[in-house]
């Protein structure tokens, strides 16, 4: 049984009873309708969130929530932030009391020691090729937008980042953003009601101004070249611009994305690439949706050597899914795969939690994804061929990254 209903200030709340689950899990999703003044201040803001409050310091804050057993996390996402935890149902109201701490009174006063940490762990994460090369990729497709602002540019700018930025950036953040929350456990609706309406009722959430804009297309097909001496690997990604949420094409897109490379043994891409050809170590494709635009690529690892090959076969791959239909049985079982997939990431309270908050705070609804997974049922093979002939064009991504 799920519900929706609002607290005094208006703040969504997407309520579900799940019966019988000792754990409760909480999402509170905050949009993000700014573009950051510099490359990095929202991520680092996302980290500070658990580095001490007016009331409680670092350590205090982790003895709590390890006492209690209380999983709690900050996460900054492509269009949101997300604050999330999962505790047992008797400490709901300890959780609840901690994140209204962690949301309202974080001081940010260990900025430069988390500065100097985040530096370390983006240039030990870009030490690893496969990162190299996805950096390259988001950098060049959304140049000039914020879903650009990869590793290597929050490396390039992280020393102009002061704290003025991250109290500015958090006072914008609390005062116009879209803020949605998801409860999925089995403590009862009034319960929970006054719980949140205590805690969060005094948020301020009377405004939602974007100043965001869409992603542009591709102009042209752009590649990015990244030689590294000592990989022993080529790893080639390719993309295209494509729509998201609000398309119809969002459905059809789904299954392409199984039937390319998502399904594991049985897509296309492994059978071809690497079962047949022996060009891959590995070899997948990826559909991602955001809020303001969304992307399709393929990607592989294989020896350097095959780069002009490999390159050949994606085209290949490309070309037939847009040149002959998709056959009865393949759709169908892309269809049962997707969904099947779905139906596993969707079992515990937490991933229900996350992915109600998800699309709440996209302003698509709470029950988007169920009326998604009816779409799918009904994609027929000639809107899966319509839909690869208008969004796989010459107009695409590629970054290499090569010894």
């Amino acid at each position: 049984m799920s519900k929706v209903f609002n607290l005094t200030n208006n703040i969504e709340v997407f309520y579900k009873r799940n019966e019988n689950t000792p754990r409760i899990a909480l999402c509170f999703n905050f949009s993000i309708n700014e573009k950051e003044r510099t490359d990095g201040v929202y991520a680092l803001m996302a980290r500070l969130f658990m580095q001490g409050t007016k009331t409680r310091t670092s350590e205090q804050l982790a003895n709590e929530l390890d006492e209690y057993a209380i999983e709690f996390s900050v996460e900054l996402k492509q269009d949101y932030i997300r604050f999330r935890f999962v505790c047992l149902n008797e400490d709901f109201s300890k959780a609840i009391e901690l994140m209204t701490d962690i949301i309202k009174n974080s001081t940010f006063e260990e900025f430069d020691k988390e500065l100097e940490k985040m530096k370390g762990e983006i240039i030990a994460e870009l030490d690893s090729p496969r990162a190299k090369v996805s950096d390259a990729y988001y950098r060049n497709m959304f140049k000039d937008h914020p879903y650009g602002s990869t590793y290597t540019k929050i490396l390039e700018n992280v020393d102009k980042i002061t704290k003025e930025d991250v109290l500015e950036a958090y006072k914008k953040f609390m005062s116009n953003s879209r803020k949605v929350i998801a409860v999925v456990g089995e403590l009862s609706e009034s319960d929970v009601k006054t719980k949140l309406e205590k805690a969060f009722g005094d948020i301020v959430n009377d405004k939602n101004e974007t100043s965001l804009l869409p992603v542009r297309p591709l102009e042209k097909e752009d590649v990015a070249e990244i030689i590294k001496p000592d990989a022993n690997q080529a790893h080639i990604l390719k993309g295209w611009i494509v729509p998201s949420y609000n398309s119809e094409d969002y459905a059809p897109l789904l299954l392409l994305n199984i039937i390319l490379g998502a399904s594991g043994l049985s897509s296309r891409l492994f059978l071809e690439l690497r079962d047949k050809k022996g060009l891959a170590y590995v070899v997948r494709s990826s559909y991602e949706a955001q809020a303001l635009g969304g992307n399709f690529s393929i990607y592989i690892a294989t020896e350097p050597k095959n780069i002009e090959v490999s390159m050949a076969g994606f085209k290949e791959e490309i070309d037939k899914i847009k040149t002959n239909l998709v056959g009865e049985e393949e759709l169908e079982n892309a269809k049962n795969n997707l969904i099947g997939k779905w139906a596993f990431t969707q079992e515990t309270n937490t991933q229900q939690a996350c992915l109600a908050a998800h699309y709440g705070v996209l302003n698509m609804g709470f029950d988007f994804n169920q009326k998604t997974k009816e779409k799918i049922k009904h994609v027929t093979a000639e809107q899966i061929l319509d839909c690869a002939k208008r969004n796989f064009t010459d107009k695409s991504m590629v970054a290499v990254l090569k010894p």
